[in-house]
């Protein structure tokens, strides 16, 4: 009779010699024992085939179904498995190992709830079955990390909300939805190469899936590529017509290419205040797109200088930098902005840039902001003089008479101790800067940025009396008493 029941349902070939029930039942389980031995040498393709044939002998049997269902699993074939222990089961509900495999698979595939039923009927039918004890573990902890993904999602702690799905898919590793989340959070955390990747999988699996679509042209629009992201975009709407997300970011993307190219389009037409409101408007668009943000940001810098905002140019740059750290344009952009005083961050720019790209304009820019930066922490003459840089000689003496007789220790003989102490500092340091500034040779290094060392000029042994003497014609040329005290 069982025989009967387990068999009665094989198709036969009208031409064929009709099997007995107990012809059936004894060639598929011979199917299923060939399948057996398939499966114990780990060669699963061979024993579903052969698995497949017992089930097809007899299509009433559980076992059979059963034994396909762990051959479908240990081919990641989740689904399929799914449906074979569903339809062990439903031959026969004592099936503990039924039961079983379809937790097991509800798990893999992220259906936490449905497993834990599952393994609900394993202990009614096994109350001290140690495995599936820790398959309800699994199960909990898996609703658990949903859970916090969730919360981390709404307060937008991507990383959390990664670190959540990671943990799940140890134990539901053929779940897409948490792939789909993990990919999704780690686009908006600026981790491109990873989330297509995630992405890339799903769809080699299934072409269709309108999340993987949503993923993968999320990382295109973060990566600046607008064009090819609205491609996903649209082919994901057209699968999910209903998909929130894809809908929202194609009309971000769409937005924010045309304002930016507004922008672009202002600047060439030298339109510089319409050029900064458009690149501003562009920025409010959407946040989370790093990239191009990073890109409006240099290009708003760009304008601001032609506008003369030179502090907020170089925010701007900052604001690029912070946003893009590989962004090489918007380093030389705030080193080419940098004023004098900001010349150690100017230098650190280039460098920057010249670790990333060595090539000679790089290396020419890095030497520039070295040299000036040399020269900014030395004297500067010309201020100590009070000239500028294209005084003439004449000028540069005019300028060293009146600060060597306004600076002279003598005329401050009568002063505290700190004070001559200062008036003597100042009195060398006018001496230094015409003996350097008078000479030609001397002051042609001095503005090239070399080291007058090089000349045999050691200041530290520099005696400004002597220059004082030379300039006022030795002794008995110029004297304090009296009333020279004023000039």
């Amino acid at each position: 009779k069982m025989a009967t029941e387990n068999c009665d349902a094989v198709n036969m070939d009208p031409d064929m010699e009709l099997l007995s029930d107990e012809e059936l039942e004894r060639e598929a389980e011979g199917f299923k024992e060939q399948g057996n031995a398939f499966y114990i040498k780990k060669d699963y393709a061979e024993a579903f085939n052969y698995y497949s044939k017992a089930i097809d002998m007899c299509p009433k049997n559980a076992s059979y179904y059963g034994n396909r269902a762990a051959t479908l699993m240990m081919l990641c074939r989740y689904r399929e498995a799914l449906e074979d222990s569903q339809q062990a089961v439903r031959l026969d509900n004592d099936f503990m190992k039924g039961h079983l495999r379809e937790g097991k698979c509800h798990l893999s595939l992220g259906n936490a709830m449905a497993a834990s039923r599952c393994f609900q009927r394993v202990l009614e039918l096994e109350p001290d079955n140690s495995q599936v004890q820790q398959e309800l573990k699994n199960a909990d902890s898996v609703l658990e990390y949903e859970r916090m993904a969730e919360i981390g999602f709404e307060k937008r702690d991507f990383r959390m909300v990664v670190f959540c799905m990671d943990r799940a898919l140890e134990s539901a590793a053929a779940c897409h939805r948490f792939k789909i989340l993990k990919a999704e959070c780690l686009a908006l955390l600026g981790r491109y190469p990873e989330a297509q990747s995630v992405a890339s999988d799903i769809l080699r699996m299934d072409s269709t899936n309108a999340d993987a679509l949503y993923v993968r042209g999320l990382c295109l629009y973060y990566e600046d590529c607008i064009d090819k992201a609205v491609q996903f975009f649209v082919q994901a709407l057209r699968m999910a017509p209903d998909h929130d997300k894809a809908r929202l970011a194609c009309r971000n993307a769409k937005a924010l290419k045309a304002k930016k190219e507004e922008g672009n389009k202002a600047f060439k037409e030298g339109n510089f205040e319409a050029a900064y409101e458009l690149y501003s408007e562009a920025l409010t668009i959407d946040p989370n797109n790093i990239k191009t943000n990073a890109k409006l940001y240099c290009n708003r810098a760009t304008v601001g200088s032609k506008l003369k905002k030179l502090e907020q140019a170089i925010e701007d740059c900052t604001k690029a930098i912070k946003l893009d750290e590989t962004y090489i344009k918007a380093y030389l952009r705030r080193a080419q902005e940098t004023v004098t005083d900001l010349c150690i961050l100017c230098l650190r720019d280039y460098e920057k840039v010249y670790q990333t790209e060595k090539t000679k304009e790089h290396k020419h820019f890095l030497k520039h902001a070295q040299l000036e930066l040399k020269k900014s922490k030395r004297k500067d003459y010309y201020k100590v003089l009070g000239v500028n840089k294209n005084a003439t000689e004449d000028e540069i003496k005019k300028a060293y008479r009146k600060r060597a007789l306004l600076h002279h220790p003598d005329r401050h003989s009568g002063a505290s101790p700190e004070l001559q102490k200062e008036e003597e500092k100042k009195f060398k340091e006018v001496g230094e800067a015409f003996s350097v500034l008078s000479d030609p040779k001397k002051k042609s290094r001095y503005d090239s940025g070399q080291d007058l060392e090089d000349d045999g000029m050691n200041m530290g042994d520099f005696d400004a009396n002597n220059i004082f003497k030379a300039f006022f014609g030795g002794p008995g040329g110029f004297s304090f008493e009296g009333n020279s005290g004023t000039t």
